[in-house]
């Protein structure tokens, strides 16, 4: 089908065709007829009478019942979502028989046939078109909503290679592009560069616009959602009739002077007068304010104003589907948001901003794309009441019809801080505040290491880092090892570990000597006491199954800080590790920027460790080798003689020197010295040397009393 933008009417002389397109006035209408075809070397003007025009809803019967049909104008975007397809102005044919032409075989080229198939994949029908064509469809995407209306656009380039779409619902917004072939010469890059060209805006009045006072019906229908004749005066809220059949009219006015004029039935279909200023409803009402409230609908400016707030102004275009993850675009591109700029001289000097929006998530997504553009600093927003157990209210209205103006005056005086990124308030945090004062978070206090020894100098808190140190040799990984068996088996935690220095298979026999309590091997360290047997061992793994992740680098490269806790997260979120062991720290890749030093790079690597450790809960055990101790006499190190850097000691939450005898004529070679060293929350330990007694055997670590 063709439309043609004149003033005049062509018939195409295809037989199939029982389609008339006229203009009369002011706009495009598009009729059928049922005339019988005539020779193309005639034409025919139609008039129409406004009888024709599509109606909105009844006054024939007492109860008002409103139509799905418009009386808008017909825009290019209306005849693409009413299912009609038009040639672009400057491709108009002349009227004239039908003859097959050479560009006319494109339609069975493999190119478009490709085309087609395409669009069929993604579920969009496209055996019927053509190209250089605009269709109006139902979205596959949303299904046109709940009246189904055909709200996508549709357009097949000149060439047939490529095809654009858009749906134009507010909570969809699907679009996308596709092109026959990935080397095909098409026109869709040109098409994507060429801009819209600006129609002048109209000068309306109500009697160009045929707008009528509000008639006793639709009185009522507002006084239902309890909004006053007084408010809809003050608002100039009126009412266009078309036939027997009418139309709510918000009238958008600047300075008192109608600008524009939205629409909307019963059924809650909106339109606006095309090719006028897009600006805020009730604007006039905001002039030297500096406290005002942004709604999203007319209706929602009305009820604020029944809750006794007239500085409040309605977006004229609702909400979009969801917030944008491109950068702001310049005020000249800014098309869905023209409406702020606009205004911006209104808006530019209120100091508080309070953001109304619905409560679903094109509104939440609406009051984030406003603040992003007014400023977050100067934004409020809202928290509507409960309706029941499962939902809260939408918006305005449902809070003034259910729960009346003085629930909602309270609503906008407890408007809250609109979140900004990384800045916040204790009040944000009071749940967690109360959970941590009645200990119901869990682990508030630590968990005990299992050591009583220990008990009162360290222990574990999810979310924390643990650098451990100690000379060669001292039992650091078979301590810390040790520690996670005791965690284990007192509250069932699991763990990661990624540690270098050890063979999975001279890992796993440590780890199972500890928690079967029997030696791996019966020869030399072991042949004195029985061995683990085959149903132990058989048990054993199975445990180390359920409870150990590795992370390991199989190749000959060496891992990075990066990676590492990549995988950790992995871990976290697949088998809900609770601890990191990294071990040790000179076994990682520490490659850097020649203009960083390796302090700057210790104290970037330790923050991303504790950053992730904090986010997932996760308590971080980082083994740190010191730097060659000249001069040693045998006695502990401390946290600054670790090699790279002060920041070891600086950033972790704990420290910890594990040291052990070397001297039998200073005393006992199996006791195991544990400094701690550092511990940044007074509430799960202090500054102490605690001492174990180190089972060579079985590699346990216990109490000196045991």
């Amino acid at each position: 089908m063709l439309l043609l933008p004149q003033s005049r009417l062509f018939l195409n002389t295809n037989s199939n065709c029982n389609r008339v397109i006229f203009m009369g006035s002011k706009h495009l209408l598009l009729l059928k007829s049922t005339l019988t075809p005539v020779k193309h070397t005639h034409t025919h003007l139609a008039h129409f009478s406004s009888t024709s025009q599509p109606q909105l809803f009844s006054t024939h019967r007492k109860n008002i019942a409103f139509s799905t049909s418009s009386p808008k104008p017909i825009s290019p975007i209306h005849r693409m979502t009413s299912g009609l397809c038009s040639y672009p102005h400057a491709a108009m044919p002349i009227p004239g028989p039908v003859l097959e032409t050479p560009e006319q075989q494109v339609l069975d080229s493999e190119q478009l046939r490709m085309l087609k198939q395409k669009l069929e994949d993604i579920g969009i029908d496209g055996d019927a078109f053509m190209p250089g064509q605009y269709y109006g469809l139902v979205c596959p995407s949303c299904n046109g909503g709940d009246s189904e209306e055909k709200s996508l656009s549709l357009h097949i380039t000149e060439d047939g290679a490529a095809a654009v779409w858009n749906c134009f619902r507010a909570k969809c917004g699907w679009r996308g592009t596709t092109r026959a072939f990935a080397d095909v010469k098409s026109t869709y890059a040109k098409m994507n560069r060429i801009s819209k060209v600006k129609q002048p805006l109209r000068e309306i009045t109500e009697e160009s616009l045929e707008l009528e006072p509000l008639c006793n019906e639709l009185l009522a229908y507002f006084a239902e959602r309890m909004i006053s004749r007084e408010t809809l005066r003050r608002n100039s809220v009126m009412q266009k009739r078309s036939g027997n059949q009418i139309a709510i009219a918000f009238t958008y006015r600047r300075n008192g002077e109608l600008v524009s004029c939205k629409y909307r039935d019963i059924t809650k279909k909106f339109w606006q007068e095309a090719n006028t200023q897009k600006i805020f409803y009730g604007l006039d009402d905001i002039e030297g304010a500096s406290d005002i409230i942004i709604v999203e609908g007319e209706m929602d400016k009305l009820a604020m104003e029944e809750a006794g707030f007239k500085n409040c102004v309605s977006v004229p275009d609702g909400a979009p589907p969801k917030v944008s993850n491109k950068e702001l675009p310049s005020t000249e591109d800014d098309t869905k948001y023209q409406y702020l700029w606009n205004c911006k001289e209104y808006i530019e000097k209120a100091s508080r901003i309070i953001l109304a929006t619905d409560g679903d998530l094109p509104g939440l997504a609406l009051a984030e794309e406003l603040a992003r553009r007014l400023g977050r600093e100067r934004c409020w927003r809202v928290k509507w009441p409960k309706k029941n157990n499962a939902e809260s209210f939408k918006d305005a209205n449902e809070v003034l019809m259910y729960m009346g103006p003085a629930a909602l005056r309270e609503v906008i005086e407890n408007a809250e801080l609109y979140p900004i990124k990384g800045l916040f308030n204790f009040k944000d945090y009071f749940a967690e505040i109360d959970q941590y004062y009645h200990q119901t978070l869990g682990y508030e206090l630590g968990v005990s290491t299992g050591w009583r020894a220990l008990n009162e100098l360290y222990n574990v808190v999810p979310g924390e880092l643990t650098i451990v140190t100690g000379v060669p040799n001292s039992g650091k990984s078979e301590w810390i090892d040790a520690l996670l068996c005791n965690l284990n088996r007192s509250v069932g935690w699991k763990f990661a570990l990624c540690s270098m220095e050890n063979k999975v298979r001279e890992h796993a026999r440590k780890l199972l000597e500890k928690h079967i309590r029997k030696p791996f091997f019966d020869v030399r360290y072991g042949e004195s006491v029985e061995r683990m047997n085959v149903e132990e061992l058989e048990q054993g793994k199975r445990w180390l199954s359920d409870t150990f992740s590795l992370i390991r680098c199989e190749n000959d490269c060496l891992p990075s800080i990066n990676w590492v806790l990549e995988l950790a997260r992995f871990a976290v979120l697949r088998h809900g590790v609770n601890g990191l062991v990294i071990d040790p720290y000179n076994e990682l890749d520490h490659q850097r920027p020649p203009s960083q030093t390796e302090t700057e790079y210790v104290s970037q690597m330790l923050t991303k460790i504790k950053r992730f450790a904090q986010h997932h809960s996760c308590h971080v055990w980082f083994v740190a080798h010191p730097r060659q101790l000249h001069n040693w006499v045998g006695s502990p190190p401390n946290l600054y003689d670790i090699s790279g850097s002060a920041h070891f000691i600086n950033k972790c939450d704990n420290g910890i020197v594990i040291h052990r005898n070397r001297d039998p004529e200073a005393g006992p070679i199996d006791i195991v010295q544990v400094c701690v060293r550092k511990v940044r929350n007074k509430v799960i330990g202090t500054i102490g040397d605690g001492y174990l007694s180190y089972n060579r055997v079985t590699g346990e670590y216990m109490d000196l009393d045991q």
